[in-house]
């Protein structure tokens, strides 16, 4: 499917999402934040994406909410809602997907772009890209599941830190808090992150999904919860075809042939 505001392509398995607002930094206006909500549907609902790269057009990745949009609006809360609507339905079927989601992040991922970068499972950086929240600075709160992933990732303390403080965060220092998982050379941002994407396009899809999911639900599950999933999940990996595929491959010394079912 085409959209207005949001460039969408599934090629060998790897789905690209890009924002495509570039002369407006990127920004999450109600048009942007439902065609991402519908690209991620897309990549819900189609089978043959194994792994997805999201990033953005133009010079930065995404530089937040679309704030002159909502300061012109008759009703700026109703405006931030729809916008807000949209925006977590996309969060949520990016967060659901079997497929591993890789952010490639230049320029800057700030307000509503740094929750983008983080729901993301995989986060690389170009070099000279920065990250910061931004809400409190413009008399707003955080949105995007930024309250929900910022703590998780990098503590309590930083994060009060760049919500209250607006803190930027250069991209090895992103690295070095656990916010990001890797920097690279600008020039090199769409190659390595491709080629990630690749990797990870051959891997065991599902195997994948119910090991993203058991990861996310630890934080909130005590001990014996989380045993019982982890036990259901190798189960149901073990009798898959490619957990039958993977154990043979490691019994016969070769390399595995995934098929991401």
């Amino acid at each position: 499917m085409s959209y207005a505001t949001v460039l969408f392509r599934v090629e060998n398995n790897i789905a690209h999402i890009t924002l495509n607002r570039p002369d407006n930094a990127n920004a999450l206006d109600e048009a942007l934040a439902r065609d991402l909500a519908g690209a991620a549907l897309d990549c819900a609902r189609d089978p043959s994406v194994r792994a997805v790269i999201l990033d953005g057009a133009g010079k930065m990745f995404c530089g937040g909410g679309d704030l002159a949009a909502f300061a012109a609006a008759e009703d700026a809360g109703r405006a931030l809602h729809a916008v807000t609507d949209h925006l977590h339905v996309a969060i949520t079927h990016l967060t659901r997907l079997d497929a591993p989601v890789i952010a490639a992040v230049h320029g800057s991922a700030a307000g509503a772009g740094l929750p983008l970068a983080c729901l993301c499972d995989i986060v690389i950086a170009a070099r000279s890209a920065k990250f910061v929240m931004a809400y409190t600075r413009a008399g707003l709160t955080p949105d995007g599941s930024s309250t929900w992933f910022l703590p998780r990732l990098i503590g309590l303390r930083r994060a009060q830190e760049m919500v209250l403080l607006n803190r930027v965060l250069s991209a090895e220092e992103a690295c070095d808090w656990g916010l990001i998982t890797r920097v690279v050379d600008d020039g090199q941002l769409a190659d390595q992150s491709y080629a990630l994407a690749e990797q990870l396009a051959a891997g065991p899809t599902k195997a994948f999904g119910t090991a993203k999911r058991l990861l996310i639900a630890a934080a909130t599950r005590d001990l014996e919860a989380q045993l019982v999933a982890e036990a259901y999940g190798i189960g149901a990996a073990a009798d898959s075809p490619d957990g039958q595929e993977g154990m043979h491959a490691f019994l016969e010394k070769r390399r595995p042939k995934f098929t991401g079912a």
